[in-house]
């Protein structure tokens, strides 16, 4: 194993237990269970999924992870980028084959900036129902292609909510690295641009553009 990999899991396992201890000190219980309501208490797709905590590592560091991401305009491959964010790699894989993200939107869209989902209220203040720790990485670099984790805005805010980065203004990013940069547009990328493209109106899609579905493949 290279010292680069050993050190990647003993990052991970820091950052699994910086989660927990973030975790238990916010909700002080145990309950590890799905949570499970109709979308008519706000949700947008027909159901919305909530855990109490966030998922244990269960990923192969030693294998590679893409995501195919099909939308309603078409296919779209995420790299992911394991050996660096562990911990939110992790996370999103759980999510995808949990089917959170089926039938969710893509609920911000500026097409000189980034087009963001994952949010399972559609109005960008849903999550999975527990934060994740940052794996930020100031060598990463926001351009186009770029997929990385939003969060509040505070720290180890992280939680189902991505961002692409599609236009010359994702650069501005860089000057202040503070969202954890976790994998790579391989291939599809006149998709996200196709979904960038999607016209806006009040700051809102005047199309709703959805992810019928995430295919976790690796090797």
């Amino acid at each position: 194993m290279s010292i680069r990999k050993k050190a990647s899991r003993f990052q991970a396992l820091c950052y699994v237990l910086m989660g927990l201890a973030l975790l238990l000190a916010g909700c002080g219980g145990n309950d590890k269970e799905k949570t499970v309501s109709d979308a008519a208490a706000g949700g947008e797709a027909g159901k919305v999924m909530s855990w109490s905590r966030m998922p244990e590592l269960s990923i192969d560091l030693d294998k590679h992870y893409e995501a195919i991401v099909t939308t309603s305009k078409g296919d779209f491959t995420i790299s992911l980028d394991a050996e660096n964010t562990p911990v939110t790699v992790n996370n999103f894989v759980f999510l995808a084959q949990e089917g959170f993200y089926d039938g969710l939107t893509f609920h911000s869209i500026i097409e000189s900036f980034m087009i963001q989902t994952g949010d399972p209220k559609g109005n960008g203040t849903g999550n999975a129902g527990y934060r994740i720790p940052d794996e930020l990485d100031a060598l990463a670099r926001y351009e186009e292609g770029t997929v990385a984790m939003f969060n509040t805005g505070s720290p180890n805010s992280g939680s189902s909510q991505f961002f692409i980065c599609t236009g010359p203004e994702a650069s501005n990013l860089n000057r202040q690295p503070n969202y954890t940069i976790f994998g790579k547009v391989t291939a599809g990328m006149e998709v996200v641009r196709a979904i960038a493209q999607t016209p806006v109106s009040g700051g809102k899609p005047e199309e709703r553009v959805l992810i019928e579905r995430i295919t976790i493949k690796l090797s």
